[in-house]
Protein backbone atom coordinates (compact mmCIF):
# COMPACT_ATOMS: atom_id res chain seq x y z
CA UNK A 1 0.00 0.00 0.00
CA UNK A 2 2.65 2.44 -0.65
CA UNK A 3 3.95 4.50 -3.27
CA UNK A 4 2.52 7.99 -1.86
CA UNK A 5 4.32 10.41 -0.06
CA UNK A 6 4.38 13.72 1.56
CA UNK A 7 1.25 16.14 3.01
CA UNK A 8 -2.02 16.95 1.00
CA UNK A 9 -5.22 18.73 1.16
CA UNK A 10 -8.83 17.44 1.12
CA UNK A 11 -10.47 18.33 -2.20
CA UNK A 12 -14.03 20.83 -1.19
CA UNK A 13 -16.52 22.73 -3.39
CA UNK A 14 -15.76 25.74 -1.92
CA UNK A 15 -12.32 25.72 -3.18
CA UNK A 16 -11.95 23.86 -5.97
CA UNK A 17 -12.34 26.39 -8.69
CA UNK A 18 -9.55 28.37 -7.31
CA UNK A 19 -7.22 25.42 -6.68
CA UNK A 20 -7.48 24.01 -10.37
CA UNK A 21 -6.97 27.68 -11.46
CA UNK A 22 -3.60 28.04 -9.47
CA UNK A 23 -2.75 24.69 -9.08
CA UNK A 24 -0.68 24.72 -6.06
CA UNK A 25 2.02 22.05 -5.08
CA UNK A 26 0.59 19.74 -3.50
CA UNK A 27 1.95 16.32 -2.34
CA UNK A 28 -1.11 14.64 -3.35
CA UNK A 29 -4.84 15.11 -2.85
CA UNK A 30 -8.45 13.76 -1.42
CA UNK A 31 -11.21 13.11 -2.94
CA UNK A 32 -14.62 11.72 -1.69
CA UNK A 33 -16.08 9.20 -4.68
CA UNK A 34 -19.77 10.12 -3.08
CA UNK A 35 -19.27 13.50 -3.75
CA UNK A 36 -18.83 12.89 -7.87
CA UNK A 37 -20.57 9.26 -8.41
CA UNK A 38 -23.67 9.68 -10.96
CA UNK A 39 -22.97 13.38 -11.04
CA UNK A 40 -21.76 14.36 -14.34
CA UNK A 41 -21.32 17.75 -15.91
CA UNK A 42 -19.33 20.01 -13.97
CA UNK A 43 -18.39 17.57 -11.13
CA UNK A 44 -17.30 15.08 -13.62
CA UNK A 45 -15.11 17.58 -15.71
CA UNK A 46 -13.54 19.37 -12.32
CA UNK A 47 -12.86 15.61 -11.19
CA UNK A 48 -10.71 15.13 -14.74
CA UNK A 49 -8.69 18.37 -14.30
CA UNK A 50 -8.38 17.33 -10.45
CA UNK A 51 -6.68 13.96 -11.49
CA UNK A 52 -4.46 15.36 -14.06
CA UNK A 53 -2.96 17.55 -11.65
CA UNK A 54 -1.95 15.62 -8.65
CA UNK A 55 -2.04 12.42 -7.23
CA UNK A 56 -5.46 11.23 -6.20
CA UNK A 57 -6.23 9.21 -3.17
CA UNK A 58 -10.01 7.51 -2.13
CA UNK A 59 -11.98 8.81 1.08
CA UNK A 60 -15.57 6.78 1.40
CA UNK A 61 -18.14 8.02 3.93
CA UNK A 62 -20.97 5.85 2.88
CA UNK A 63 -20.12 2.38 3.21
CA UNK A 64 -21.22 1.38 6.62
CA UNK A 65 -18.56 -1.14 7.16
CA UNK A 66 -19.83 -1.99 11.09
CA UNK A 67 -23.46 -1.76 9.95
CA UNK A 68 -25.60 -4.52 9.65
CA UNK A 69 -27.38 -3.95 6.04
CA UNK A 70 -25.63 -6.18 3.53
CA UNK A 71 -23.13 -4.44 1.64
CA UNK A 72 -24.46 -2.59 -1.39
CA UNK A 73 -23.41 -4.45 -4.45
CA UNK A 74 -24.48 -1.48 -7.08
CA UNK A 75 -22.63 1.10 -4.72
CA UNK A 76 -19.45 -0.99 -4.85
CA UNK A 77 -19.18 -1.63 -8.71
CA UNK A 78 -19.43 1.52 -8.72
CA UNK A 79 -16.82 2.50 -6.25
CA UNK A 80 -14.62 -0.24 -8.34
CA UNK A 81 -15.02 1.80 -11.59
CA UNK A 82 -14.20 5.39 -9.78
CA UNK A 83 -11.03 3.97 -8.27
CA UNK A 84 -9.90 2.83 -11.37
CA UNK A 85 -10.75 5.80 -13.10
CA UNK A 86 -8.67 8.47 -10.30
CA UNK A 87 -5.78 5.42 -10.29
CA UNK A 88 -6.39 5.61 -5.84
CA UNK A 89 -3.78 3.65 -4.91
CA UNK A 90 -6.19 2.22 -1.94
CA UNK A 91 -9.26 3.11 -0.92
CA UNK A 92 -10.49 4.58 3.38
CA UNK A 93 -13.66 4.18 4.68
CA UNK A 94 -15.04 4.78 8.61
CA UNK A 95 -14.95 1.97 10.88
CA UNK A 96 -18.47 2.63 11.82
CA UNK A 97 -22.10 2.27 10.70
CA UNK A 98 -23.40 4.86 8.83
CA UNK A 99 -26.90 2.92 7.19
CA UNK A 100 -29.93 0.99 8.66
CA UNK A 101 -32.35 -0.29 7.05
CA UNK A 102 -31.50 1.08 3.71
CA UNK A 103 -31.42 4.38 4.82
CA UNK A 104 -28.49 6.45 4.54
CA UNK A 105 -27.88 7.99 8.33
CA UNK A 106 -25.34 10.84 7.28
CA UNK A 107 -23.59 10.56 10.38
CA UNK A 108 -20.75 8.09 11.67
CA UNK A 109 -21.20 5.78 14.54
CA UNK A 110 -19.67 3.92 16.84
CA UNK A 111 -20.21 0.49 16.82
CA UNK A 112 -19.31 -1.88 20.44
CA UNK A 113 -15.87 -2.84 20.77
CA UNK A 114 -16.22 -6.82 21.11
CA UNK A 115 -15.16 -9.87 19.91
CA UNK A 116 -18.19 -11.10 17.88
CA UNK A 117 -18.06 -7.80 16.06
CA UNK A 118 -14.19 -8.34 15.30
CA UNK A 119 -14.77 -11.60 13.31
CA UNK A 120 -18.28 -10.08 11.73
CA UNK A 121 -16.68 -6.31 10.62
CA UNK A 122 -13.78 -8.16 9.04
CA UNK A 123 -15.51 -10.06 6.75
CA UNK A 124 -17.47 -7.28 5.54
CA UNK A 125 -14.21 -5.61 5.32
CA UNK A 126 -13.01 -8.18 3.16
CA UNK A 127 -15.90 -8.42 1.00
CA UNK A 128 -15.78 -4.74 0.35
CA UNK A 129 -11.78 -5.56 -0.43
CA UNK A 130 -12.58 -8.09 -2.96
CA UNK A 131 -15.59 -6.08 -4.40
CA UNK A 132 -13.78 -2.72 -5.20
CA UNK A 133 -10.23 -4.29 -6.43
CA UNK A 134 -7.97 -2.08 -4.31
CA UNK A 135 -6.61 -2.57 -0.84
CA UNK A 136 -8.90 -0.59 1.84
CA UNK A 137 -8.24 0.97 5.10
CA UNK A 138 -10.69 1.80 7.87
CA UNK A 139 -10.56 4.76 10.18
CA UNK A 140 -10.55 5.32 13.48
CA UNK A 141 -13.69 7.80 14.53
CA UNK A 142 -14.39 10.30 16.90
CA UNK A 143 -17.67 9.12 18.45
CA UNK A 144 -19.54 10.92 22.30
CA UNK A 145 -21.00 8.01 23.71
CA UNK A 146 -20.26 4.08 23.17
CA UNK A 147 -22.76 1.51 22.24
CA UNK A 148 -23.25 -1.28 24.83
CA UNK A 149 -20.30 -2.35 27.34
CA UNK A 150 -16.68 -2.67 26.17
CA UNK A 151 -14.42 -6.14 25.97
CA UNK A 152 -11.64 -4.25 24.79
CA UNK A 153 -10.20 -0.82 24.35
CA UNK A 154 -10.74 0.80 20.69
CA UNK A 155 -7.10 0.70 19.94
CA UNK A 156 -6.82 -3.20 20.74
CA UNK A 157 -10.25 -3.59 18.73
CA UNK A 158 -8.72 -1.85 15.87
CA UNK A 159 -5.73 -3.93 15.53
CA UNK A 160 -7.56 -7.18 15.91
CA UNK A 161 -9.55 -6.18 13.08
CA UNK A 162 -6.72 -4.97 11.06
CA UNK A 163 -5.56 -8.42 11.66
CA UNK A 164 -8.13 -10.35 10.85
CA UNK A 165 -9.03 -8.72 7.84
CA UNK A 166 -5.82 -8.16 6.21
CA UNK A 167 -6.36 -4.46 6.07
CA UNK A 168 -4.83 -1.34 6.35
CA UNK A 169 -5.16 1.07 8.99
CA UNK A 170 -6.23 5.14 8.00
CA UNK A 171 -4.53 6.96 11.00
CA UNK A 172 -7.02 9.96 12.08
CA UNK A 173 -5.08 12.24 14.65
CA UNK A 174 -7.50 14.38 15.75
CA UNK A 175 -10.07 11.67 16.19
CA UNK A 176 -7.85 10.10 18.68
CA UNK A 177 -7.12 13.10 20.30
CA UNK A 178 -10.55 14.21 20.73
CA UNK A 179 -11.47 10.83 22.39
CA UNK A 180 -8.76 11.05 24.71
CA UNK A 181 -9.93 13.90 26.12
CA UNK A 182 -13.28 13.61 26.05
CA UNK A 183 -13.03 9.67 27.35
CA UNK A 184 -9.86 10.38 29.41
CA UNK A 185 -7.35 7.84 28.37
CA UNK A 186 -3.85 7.83 27.34
CA UNK A 187 -3.51 8.75 23.89
CA UNK A 188 0.22 7.77 23.68
CA UNK A 189 -0.57 4.20 25.41
CA UNK A 190 -3.36 3.96 22.69
CA UNK A 191 -0.97 4.72 19.77
CA UNK A 192 1.31 2.29 21.36
CA UNK A 193 -1.59 -0.46 21.41
CA UNK A 194 -2.95 0.48 18.00
CA UNK A 195 -1.76 -1.53 14.71
CA UNK A 196 0.39 1.59 13.26
CA UNK A 197 2.55 -0.90 11.21
CA UNK A 198 -0.60 -1.23 9.15
CA UNK A 199 -1.05 2.88 8.63
CA UNK A 200 -1.21 3.62 4.84
CA UNK A 201 -2.16 7.07 5.64
CA UNK A 202 -3.18 9.92 8.05
CA UNK A 203 -5.90 12.78 8.79
CA UNK A 204 -5.07 15.78 10.71
CA UNK A 205 -7.94 18.28 11.18
CA UNK A 206 -9.05 21.19 13.92
CA UNK A 207 -12.16 20.37 16.16
CA UNK A 208 -14.27 22.99 18.63
CA UNK A 209 -15.16 23.37 22.19
CA UNK A 210 -18.42 23.47 23.12
CA UNK A 211 -19.99 24.14 26.75
CA UNK A 212 -21.67 20.94 27.75
CA UNK A 213 -24.12 23.35 29.90
CA UNK A 214 -25.62 24.87 26.86
CA UNK A 215 -24.10 23.43 23.71
CA UNK A 216 -22.24 26.42 22.72
CA UNK A 217 -19.23 27.07 20.71
CA UNK A 218 -16.65 28.32 23.32
CA UNK A 219 -12.92 29.07 22.99
CA UNK A 220 -10.40 27.18 22.94
CA UNK A 221 -8.25 26.29 26.36
CA UNK A 222 -5.36 27.97 26.60
CA UNK A 223 -3.44 25.34 28.53
CA UNK A 224 -1.56 22.76 26.66
CA UNK A 225 -1.56 19.86 27.30
CA UNK A 226 -5.60 19.80 28.73
CA UNK A 227 -6.51 17.04 30.21
CA UNK A 228 -10.24 14.96 30.69
CA UNK A 229 -9.86 16.62 34.22
CA UNK A 230 -9.59 19.95 33.02
CA UNK A 231 -12.48 19.12 30.24
CA UNK A 232 -14.48 17.93 33.16
CA UNK A 233 -13.69 20.71 35.50
CA UNK A 234 -14.92 23.25 32.62
CA UNK A 235 -17.98 21.07 31.48
CA UNK A 236 -16.66 21.43 27.74
CA UNK A 237 -16.33 18.76 25.38
CA UNK A 238 -14.76 18.77 22.09
CA UNK A 239 -16.20 17.95 18.81
CA UNK A 240 -14.40 17.08 15.89
CA UNK A 241 -16.07 19.34 13.23
CA UNK A 242 -13.02 19.91 11.09
CA UNK A 243 -14.21 23.65 11.54
CA UNK A 244 -10.41 24.88 12.76
CA UNK A 245 -6.68 24.80 12.22
CA UNK A 246 -5.03 21.95 13.69
CA UNK A 247 -4.24 22.50 17.21
CA UNK A 248 -0.86 22.25 19.22
CA UNK A 249 -1.81 18.93 20.45
CA UNK A 250 -3.06 17.44 17.28
CA UNK A 251 0.24 18.34 15.34
CA UNK A 252 2.56 17.12 18.54
CA UNK A 253 0.70 13.76 18.29
CA UNK A 254 0.92 13.60 14.46
CA UNK A 255 4.66 14.26 14.90
CA UNK A 256 4.93 11.30 17.77
CA UNK A 257 3.01 8.96 15.52
CA UNK A 258 5.38 9.85 12.44
CA UNK A 259 8.21 8.75 14.52
CA UNK A 260 6.70 5.53 14.59
CA UNK A 261 5.09 5.02 11.07
CA UNK A 262 7.80 6.55 9.37
CA UNK A 263 6.93 8.61 5.98
CA UNK A 264 3.00 7.76 5.39
CA UNK A 265 1.35 10.59 3.83
CA UNK A 266 -1.04 12.90 5.91
CA UNK A 267 -3.49 14.97 4.68
CA UNK A 268 -5.52 18.21 5.74
CA UNK A 269 -9.24 18.20 6.48
CA UNK A 270 -11.33 21.06 6.45
CA UNK A 271 -15.28 20.92 6.22
CA UNK A 272 -16.32 24.14 8.16
CA UNK A 273 -15.29 27.51 8.74
CA UNK A 274 -13.31 26.91 5.47
CA UNK A 275 -10.50 29.55 5.20
CA UNK A 276 -9.67 31.17 1.90
CA UNK A 277 -7.50 28.93 0.31
CA UNK A 278 -3.99 30.80 0.78
CA UNK A 279 -4.95 30.03 5.01
CA UNK A 280 -5.18 26.33 3.91
CA UNK A 281 -2.11 26.04 1.75
CA UNK A 282 0.09 27.75 4.58
CA UNK A 283 -1.67 25.53 6.90
CA UNK A 284 -0.31 22.67 4.18
CA UNK A 285 2.91 24.04 4.83
CA UNK A 286 3.68 24.26 8.43
CA UNK A 287 2.35 20.23 8.78
CA UNK A 288 4.29 19.55 5.75
CA UNK A 289 7.84 21.20 7.47
CA UNK A 290 6.45 18.93 10.79
CA UNK A 291 6.62 15.70 8.52
CA UNK A 292 10.15 16.49 7.03
CA UNK A 293 11.33 16.81 10.87
CA UNK A 294 9.74 13.76 12.09
CA UNK A 295 10.06 11.09 8.78
CA UNK A 296 13.72 11.86 9.19
CA UNK A 297 14.17 11.24 12.73
CA UNK A 298 12.14 8.16 12.30
CA UNK A 299 14.71 7.06 9.71
CA UNK A 300 17.43 7.78 11.26
CA UNK A 301 16.13 5.84 14.92
CA UNK A 302 15.88 2.91 12.25
CA UNK A 303 19.03 3.27 11.03
CA UNK A 304 20.64 3.21 14.31
CA UNK A 305 18.54 0.39 15.42
CA UNK A 306 19.96 -1.67 12.63
CA UNK A 307 23.31 -0.50 13.26
CA UNK A 308 23.39 -1.45 16.80
CA UNK A 309 22.11 -4.62 15.71
CA UNK A 310 24.41 -5.88 12.86
CA UNK A 311 27.71 -5.11 15.25
CA UNK A 312 26.10 -6.36 18.43
CA UNK A 313 28.42 -9.23 19.39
Amino acid sequence: MTGLSGVGLGVRWDFIDELLATQPALDFVEVSPENYMGRGGYYDEALERTVALWPVVTHGLTMSLGGVDPLREDYLTELSSFLDRVKSPWHSDHLCFSTFGGVVLHDLLPIPFKTSEVTRIAERIQRAQDAIGKPLAIENVSFYMHPGKSEMGEAEFLARVCEAADCGLMLDINNAYVNAVNFGFDVDEWLRTAPLDRVVQMHVAGHDWFTEADWKVCPAPSSTPYSHADALRDGVLIVDTHGSDCCEGVLSLLERALRVTGPVPVLLERDQAIPPLDALLREVATIKALWERATADAERATADAEHATRYAR
